[in-house]
């Protein structure tokens, strides 16, 4: 009875952490936007949830000198799929800049 107990607990657990999630896109256009499709991926390492920030990505820097582009940075499938696996200790996010 315990074991069967603490297996719907634990099926509960995951399943809350699956679908209690979701996925956010934010973008932001500088100048003028993307003119191009180059494009620049880096993950930002985040801990506890994305409560402490333990590296982000500079889009600045990422862009390299344009004055037109566009930055998304999203929480994706994989991003979410990291976080499940360590139980929301670690939490990354992905920046997209295209020039």
């Amino acid at each position: 009875m315990k074991k069967v107990f603490l297996n719907v607990l634990v099926c509960t657990f995951l399943l809350c952490t699956v679908f209690l999630t979701s996925c956010f896109t934010y973008t932001s256009v500088v100048g003028d936007g993307a003119k191009g499709n180059q494009k620049e991926k880096k993950w930002n390492h985040y801990l506890i949830g994305g409560l402490i920030p333990v590296s982000t990505s500079d889009s600045k820097a990422m862009a390299g000198g344009a004055k037109d582009y566009t930055v998304t940075t999203k929480f994706t499938f994989v991003n979410l799929l990291v976080g499940g696996i360590t139980f929301g200790i670690y939490t990354p996010t992905t920046t997209t800049v295209k020039k």
